[in-house]
C-alpha cells in the first residue's frame, strides 16, 4: 500500500481494490463515531487522505466542525471540494495535535504506518485532546492472531501494524478504556474513550 498512498488520483480505486473490506471498514468506524453518548460539535481526523471517511462521519454528526489532519497537501487537495467548511491541515501524526477538546478524533488506514512508541505517543496525545466522555475510533490494519487472515498487502516498511492486544494496551496506558468494535481478518476497529 506505501507505494500509492499518497496519489490521490489512484487511492480511493486503489484501496478499494488491495484492501478486501475497505467498505465495511469504512462503515464501521462511521457506525462507531456515531455512537458517541454526548452530542458532537467538534471532530478531529487523523489521516484525511480524500475525505471518504470524514464523510460517513460527518454524517452521523449532522452540525459538527471538523478539523482533518494529513502529511500530504496533494490528498488535501481531493478532500477540501468534498469537504467544504472544514478546516484541513497538513500535519503528521508525530506532530503536535490540534487543539481539543474533540468530542470523537478518528482515523482509517493512517496509523499502522507509525511504529509502536509512536502509537502510543500518538494514543496519550489523542487523550489529551478528547473531551471528557469523548471517543477515539481507531479503524486499521492489524497484524491478525491467525496469518492465513493476512489479505491485504503490506511492505513491512512504510506499513507496519500492530496486533488488537498491542493496541488495546496502549490505548489503556493512555488513560482510555479500550474495546474491539469490529474485526475482519487483518482489519480491526478499536474504540477508546475518555472518562467523563
Amino acid at each position: 500500500m506505501g507505494q500509492f498512498h499518497f496519489d490521490p488520483d489512484d487511492y480511493d480505486r486503489l484501496m478499494a481494490e488491495d484492501v478486501p473490506a475497505y467498505g465495511a471498514l469504512q462503515a464501521a468506524v462511521a457506525d462507531a463515531a456515531a455512537s458517541a453518548a454526548r452530542p458532537v460539535t467538534r471532530l478531529l481526523e487523523l489521516g484525511t487522505g480524500t475525505g471518504e471517511t470524514a464523510l460517513r462521519v460527518l454524517a452521523g454528526h449532522p452540525g459538527a466542525t471538523l478539523t482533518g489532519i494529513d502529511a500530504s497537501e496533494p490528498m488535501l487537495a481531493r478532500a477540501r471540494p468534498r469537504l467544504p467548511g472544514t478546516d484541513l491541515r497538513v500535519a503528521r501524526l508525530q506532530d503536535p495535535l490540534p487543539d481539543g477538546p474533540f468530542g470523537v478524533v478518528f482515523s482509517a488506514l493512517a496509523v499502522h504506518h507509525l511504529d509502536a512508541a509512536e502509537k502510543a505517543s500518538l494514543f496519550a496525545r489523542v487523550h489529551a485532546v478528547l473531551a471528557p466522555g469523548g471517543l477515539f475510533v481507531l479503524g486499521d490494519l492489524i497484524v491478525p492472531e491467525d496469518a492465513a487472515d493476512v489479505v491485504t498487502p503490506i511492505d513491512g516498511v512504510f506499513d507496519t501494524p500492530s496486533s488488537v492486544d498491542e493496541q488495546l494496551g496502549w490505548l489503556e496506558d493512555a488513560g482510555l478504556s479500550a474495546e474491539l468494535a469490529w474485526r475482519d481478518r487483518d482489519l480491526a476497529v478499536l474504540v477508546g474513550t475518555r472518562g467523563a
